[in-house]
């Protein structure tokens, strides 16, 4: 990996001398988003640094699916976060504006450093480094580790392996390289249990979100001619449904991973509803032909080529007309 080494030898430097860091993620953290950030602050924890880490969104709760995830104590509330840390890295973070109440830290702090893979990458921070050939933020702090000379132990592992088996797709998607499983291997062979990982990550849900899932697949719409003849298959998980159920946003990540399986269908929308800001939440998925994190950009998200998203304040008739004409309009890429 030869991208950013003068960046990576300066995020070596800093985080080797800091008696303090503080990490952050995005706001609505997914398996890269957490399994990054704690990843890298069990280590540096480990190395006697003194860690804090958090998001700056509400709710302020870890997702069901990585409450197993070792490393949970270094959490803080956002407003209970430095207010001007010594360094601050952002993690998984393509733009200053998805750290939410906590964007005012990337000028608050003595130094901000900025680790992620997203290509929609801003480059918000003092120190970049930003490699969009990594299949997750995971690789690239397993990377930064490795050059400190920090041990791989079970608490730094299990959270890099949950980056990576998220942000491949379970090693599915095309960024799987030999070298991710290359890192795969080593992080197995500290002896984590990555079949309890994955467990809890893709099969361990409430039968509320059975139900709910069984509804929103009834009520999915398939249109073959969208999207340049390529198909696109949507469906509505309404805020009013996620009430009755007992579930939150995060509780239906997985529904968008059902509904990409139609054949007929190159992209793939869930819109969740969402109870606290109203308007939806939005995921995409391609597989391949399109690239969503382009198309999620221009609609205000970001994402990678296979999986992304955005926040939209329409009604949903609206939301999917407007994600439409975007991907109407988006180049089709060999597959």
């Amino acid at each position: 990996m030869s991208s950013g080494l003068q960046e990576r030898d300066e995020i070596v430097r800093l985080l080797s001398g800091a008696p303090s860091v503080a990490l952050a993620c995005h706001v609505g953290p997914d398996g890269d988003a957490l399994g990054s950030m704690l990843g890298l602050g069990n280590a540096l924890r480990e190395r006697g640094t003194q860690v804090v880490a958090s998001w700056g969104g509400a709710p302020f709760r870890v997702p069901a699916a990585y409450d197993f995830l070792p490393g949970l104590d270094l959490l803080v509330p956002p407003e209970q976060f430095p207010a001007a840390p010594e360094v601050f890295v952002a993690l998984d973070t393509a733009s200053a504006d998805r750290l939410g109440t906590l964007a005012d830290r990337v000028t608050s702090a003595q130094c901000c450093v900025v680790v992620d893979h997203h290509a929609s990458n801003t480059r918000f921070g003092g120190v970049n480094l930003v490699d969009v050939s990594a299949a997750a933020t995971a690789v690239l702090v397993a990377d930064l580790l490795e050059r400190m000379g920090e041990p791989l132990t079970q608490e730094v592992a299990a959270p890099l392996y949950t980056g990576l088996v998220t942000d491949t797709g379970s090693f599915k998607y095309v960024a799987t390289t030999p070298s991710v499983h290359e890192l795969a291997a080593r992080l197995l062979a500290t002896g984590i249990r990555h079949d309890l990982i994955t467990r809890a990550i893709y099969d361990n849900a409430p039968f509320g979100y059975v139900q709910l899932l069984g509804r929103a697949c009834a009520n999915a719409q398939l249109v073959p001619d969208a999207v340049g003849g390529l198909g696109l298959v949507s469906c509505v998980v309404a805020a009013e449904d996620l009430a009755r159920s007992g579930l939150g946003l995060a509780d239906v990540e997985g529904v968008i991973d059902v509904l990409r399986v139609a054949q007929e269908a190159e992209i793939a929308v869930v819109l969740k509803g969402d109870p606290l800001e109203g308007g939806f939440k939005v995921s995409t998925r391609s597989k391949g032909a399109v690239d969503v994190g382009a198309v999620c950009t221009a609609l205000g998200g970001g994402g990678h080529r296979f999986a992304a998203g955005f926040t939209s304040h329409e009604d949903g008739e609206g939301t999917l007309a407007r994600l439409r004409a975007e991907l109407d309009a988006a180049p089709h890429l060999p597959v």
